[in-house]
């Protein structure tokens, strides 16, 4: 394996819509996803059958919650770097 051509794997979290934190190592140090095993209907037993207009306002509104969780990295990044 050569030195200098891969990248720094590093200790990393997985933040979740929902507030879920996972810590992991990845290449890069913070992940965020809309959906994870927290809050996934099948894990945690609440899965039932949806018609397809439900399935499409859910699907926005765990959209919006992964922008707004993104927008609220980003802030909290700008700020520490002032």
């Amino acid at each position: 394996m050569k030195a200098t051509i891969h990248p720094k794997y590093v200790d990393a979290e997985i933040r979740c819509a929902c507030g879920n934190v996972v810590l992991t190592r990845s290449t890069k140090p913070v992940i965020i996803v809309g959906i994870c095993n927290a809050c996934h209907p099948f894990y945690t037993g609440q899965q039932k059958f949806v018609d397809t207009a439900g399935r499409v306002d859910k699907f926005q509104q765990r959209l919006a919650k992964t922008k707004a969780a993104q927008e609220a990295a980003a802030a909290t990044k700008t700020k520490k770097k002032k």
